[in-house]
């Protein structure tokens, strides 16, 4: 039971590494410390490998469950009852919680609120600036969403669109209002790192 025991321990553990680098900005959304968002970026790379060893131990401990070794019974054993950590049930439960967690990096975007986009800012066009950043220490689409939700949050953001994959945001503002430092700073606050700011020109 120990070994079994020790083996999910090891499964879930991978499990959750390989979504590690995705479930920390979520968390510290929740928990308003968004300067931890990006502490675990550094295990994005060994994503795979997590995923692969975690998906060895379950394929492994599922081929247990499902082939035991056959025991020589005794007449003088006393039948014992397996326990609910012994079950195919708990081995079930368990796959499954790894499953979601190695699955979080697709669903993320449902633990951060919906931004209220609001054009009441807007006071003239000729104010509105647009500029391309370019951003690193982004692994998945829960940092796009914690990009978004930040500096949708500040007064005179007019339009965020952020992504993981092109490493950067496009930010439209009323550049009476607010300016591309403050929300370059907002961005390096929150644990991510803008490389790079560029004027689009209309």
């Amino acid at each position: 039971m120990t070994k079994k025991i020790n083996n999910w321990i090891i499964g879930l553990f991978t499990a959750l590494a390989a979504s590690l680098c995705c479930i920390t900005p979520v968390l510290a959304f929740i928990g308003g410390a968004s300067g931890l968002a990006t502490s675990f970026s550094w295990v994005e790379p060994y994503r795979p490998y997590f995923i692969c060893l975690t998906v060895v131990v379950f394929v492994f401990l599922w081929y247990q469950k499902l082939n035991p070794i056959k025991q020589i019974d005794c007449v003088c054993d006393v039948p014992n009852r397996k326990s609910f950590w012994q079950s195919k049930l708990f081995l079930a439960f368990i796959t499954l919680i790894a499953t979601l967690l190695i699955a979080f990096p697709y669903y993320t975007k449902i633990f951060y609120p919906k931004p209220q986009i609001t054009t009441a800012t807007i006071s003239n066009s000729t104010n509105i600036s647009k500029y391309q950043l370019s951003i690193s220490e982004m692994n998945c689409e829960g940092c796009e969403e914690h990009i978004n939700g930040e500096l949708l949050k500040v007064i005179g953001v007019i339009e965020v669109n952020t992504s993981y994959k092109n490493a950067g945001s496009i930010v439209k503002f009323d550049n009476t209002i607010t300016s591309v430092d403050s929300l370059i700073s907002i961005i390096n606050k929150i644990g991510y790192k803008v490389v790079s700011a560029n004027l689009i020109k209309k």
